[in-house]
């Protein structure tokens, strides 16, 4: 059976974060589903709620899974939400993991100030989207810059989702994680701060870490996100 791909976005971004990721897969021949999370992209209407969430990500997981193994992966937001979803105590019919941008647990003083540094951008012109466009446009190449944002920017959903993200059990899921997994960084992630935490608790876990590139690796090098899902098809293909 071919190996199906469900892939859930970050904070603030949607599915067309995924149009790199999704063109390499229909090229390759497997099928792909991009979900948009409650309150982003196209269900930017919504209210987020993790509930909402985890059944946006099981409905799609669910329905691949009726068509063969799943390969599930999760970026940032999306990444710890996958952890949590895939680490169930009664476990999804998930076949392989690639968790990218995600090694951190958000809780405490740094999710704290991590939600005052988003206010703060919410406070300025524009609510800040002028100096966001000025970031990405710096670090995104022209193949994925476009994409990124195609979907917009789910502005009003990002305090709430990030406040919700604290009730997350991580390390209790993680330990629970028992099929193919692979955490993808980049090398100037601020999320890899408990990097070494996460491959202790899930020691069958590949760490891939890319050179040269900040959190968003999935749109900033794109050509090796991609080799990294062919590696992680290949192996659930062999086995």
């Amino acid at each position: 059976m071919v190996v199906q791909v469900v892939l859930v976005h970050g904070i603030r971004t949607s599915a067309t974060m995924w149009r790199s990721q999704v063109d390499y897969l229909e090229q390759r021949g497997n099928p792909v589903v991009a979900v948009d999370l409650p309150g982003h992209g196209s269900r930017m209407s919504e209210e987020f709620t993790i509930e909402g969430a985890f059944a946006t990500i099981d409905d799609a997981v669910q329905e691949a899974a009726t068509r063969g193994p799943v390969l599930l992966s999760g970026h940032s937001m999306g990444g710890l939400l996958c952890v949590e979803y895939a680490g169930r105590e009664d476990p999804p019919p998930v076949a392989g993991f690639i968790a990218a941008s995600c090694t951190s647990i958000p809780r405490g003083v740094g999710l704290a100030t991590y939600r005052v540094l988003t206010r703060g951008f919410d406070s300025l012109p524009d609510r800040g989207m002028w100096l966001t466009n000025r970031m990405l446009d710096r670090i995104l190449p022209d193949e994925t810059r476009h994409d990124f944002g195609a979907g917009g920017y789910a502005l009003d959903a990002q305090d709430i989702a990030l406040r919700s993200l604290s009730v997350l059990d991580l390390l209790t899921a993680l330990g629970r994680i028992d099929v193919p997994l692979w955490f993808v960084n980049g090398q100037y992630d601020q999320l890899r701060i408990n990097e070494k935490l996460f491959l202790r608790i899930a020691p069958h876990a590949e760490l891939i870490v890319v050179p040269r590139t900040t959190h968003h690796v999935t749109v900033m090098r794109p050509e090796v996100f991609n080799a990294v899902l062919h590696l992680a098809i290949t192996t659930l293909e062999r086995t």
